[in-house]
């Protein structure tokens, strides 16, 4: 295998590396990269199509890998005698249209670097998932990535308007491109589109781009607990404002996190951060109108408007995660979601299942999207904690669905959560998605053990 896929790639690019370097963040779950795997570099489109047909044409299964920042296994090789197609070569500006609010990149660009690049240019990438500084094009798109300006702005799909991508047995296609508008076919941009790479391999991204908010003005508004807090969110979507985000964190969340908020005392409670932007102008009224709709109930209130102070403010919420795993150093974080109406109930409900599974639980997230990220504390190396935290995320899915939501709002199904999709859909649904991994890849080789039962 080494020597054949030597002859496409080079030989520096074919390697049998330890599973550490295969694996991404799922391995606090104790997700585990087998040993036996290739991990493969293409350096062009071509070659990865060229490597795709090589091991489709011999059965070989494939796994597609971007930056490895994922939290469900998605890019971990579980299967024997895996080639691991890795994009993080394909780091070409394909094309640039500042003058019409567009670029093209290939799919092992980083995510900040395209932000950058947009910023640089007077204009603005709205997606901003966490490992944004590391996290690579292609598997924003693979996952559908989100973050917490996705309330106002949407995720990654709703700036893709084209993209490039390697299907079975081994074919370069072009889907979609700069157009903005195209209804002339099916949605396949759309489709592969959150495929988790179980449906090809994208290479290059169109990506729509638009002028850069003039300013933005970010609140944190403390409520003494979640009921007051989350009736706050109602109050916020009810006063017409639209926010360029709404994020919460529970009582514990804070608590272990107060200690390096950037803007003195944040006080103790439920906190909700929500952010206005706009030209100065609009940023200006949109925070005082969100001051206002957030005020009843609240025991303290922060709206920073140094920019040095904005900028600290989002890297103090980019580390809370951080924070909260330093408080017994590991964790298992879930990302369900639900209507926004029944957050307060998904709140509280997470804290409970820690508790009959005597595992401390907190939960933080995207208010505004209903998504949570539902977490249970652990020891490292504790096995019968992981295993009780392993009972405790299924109860966070099963509450998730009989609130009306989803056991995945971010981070996709992947290893982790396999079989998850025949709780929330039907058979019927479940079989329409069956169906088109049949289509498109008729042997199964594309990441296959992932997303689908």
């Amino acid at each position: 295998m080494r020597e054949e896929l030597s002859t496409i790639v080079g030989g520096e690019h074919v390697t049998s590396p330890p599973p550490s370097e295969l694996e991404d963040a799922s391995v606090a779950s104790n997700v585990r990269a087998r040993d036996d795997a290739l991990l493969v570099r293409p350096g062009t489109a071509e070659e990865v199509a060229a490597v795709v047909a090589w091991c489709y044409e011999r059965g070989v299964p494939i796994v597609p890998r971007g930056g490895g920042t994922g939290f469900s296994g998605g890019c971990v090789p579980t299967e024997p005698g895996s080639v691991v197609v890795s994009v993080d070569r394909l780091r070409r500006i394909r094309r640039f249209d500042p003058f019409l609010w567009r670029i093209e990149v290939e799919a092992g660009v980083i995510t900040a670097d395209v932000a950058r690049l947009a910023r640089e240019n007077g204009l603005y990438y709205p997606p901003d998932p966490g490992a944004a500084e590391s996290s690579c094009i292609g598997g924003n798109v693979a996952t559908n990535a989100g973050g917490p300006h996705a309330f106002k702005y949407g995720v990654t799909g709703a700036w893709v308007t084209g993209l490039e991508a390697v299907v079975a047995p081994g074919e370069l296609v072009r889907l979609g491109g700069p157009t903005r508008k195209d209804v002339a076919g099916y949605d396949l941009p759309a489709l592969l589109t959150g495929s988790e790479g179980t449906l090809g391999i994208v290479t290059s991204v169109w990506l729509r781009l638009i002028p850069a908010p003039e300013a933005a003005l970010p609140i944190a508004a403390v409520y003494p607990d979640v009921r007051t807090g989350t009736a706050a969110i109602e109050q916020i979507l009810a006063s017409g404002v639209v926010p360029a985000a709404i994020e919460y964190l529970d009582e514990r969340v804070v608590e272990a996190s107060r200690g390096s908020f950037p803007l003195g005392e944040l006080g103790r409670g439920f906190t909700l951060l929500l952010e206005a932007d706009g030209t100065a102008e609009e940023a200006e009224r949109g925070r005082d109108e969100l001051l206002e709709a957030a005020r009843e109930g609240a025991t303290a209130l922060h709206a920073p408007t140094a920019p040095a102070e904005v900028r600290a403010f989002w890297q103090w919420r980019a580390g809370v995660s951080h924070a909260v795993t330093a408080q017994e150093g590991g964790k298992l974080s879930e990302d369900v979601a639900v209507p926004v109406d029944r957050l307060a109930e998904a709140i509280e409900e997470t804290i409970a299942i820690g508790e009959r599974h005597d595992l401390t639980a907190c939960s933080w997230g995207h208010a505004g999207d209903g998504n949570l990220h539902s977490t249970f504390l652990l020891t490292p190396g504790d096995t019968a904690q992981l295993e009780r935290a392993d009972a405790a995320a299924q109860e966070l899915f099963a509450m998730a669905i009989r609130l009306g939501g989803t056991v995945s709002g971010e981070h996709g199904i992947g290893l982790l959560k396999n079989g998850q999709l025949s709780r929330q859909w039907s058979a019927p649904a479940v079989g329409l998605h069956q169906a088109v991994k049949r289509a498109l890849d008729p042997k199964g080789l594309f990441n296959p053990g992932k997303k689908l039962p």
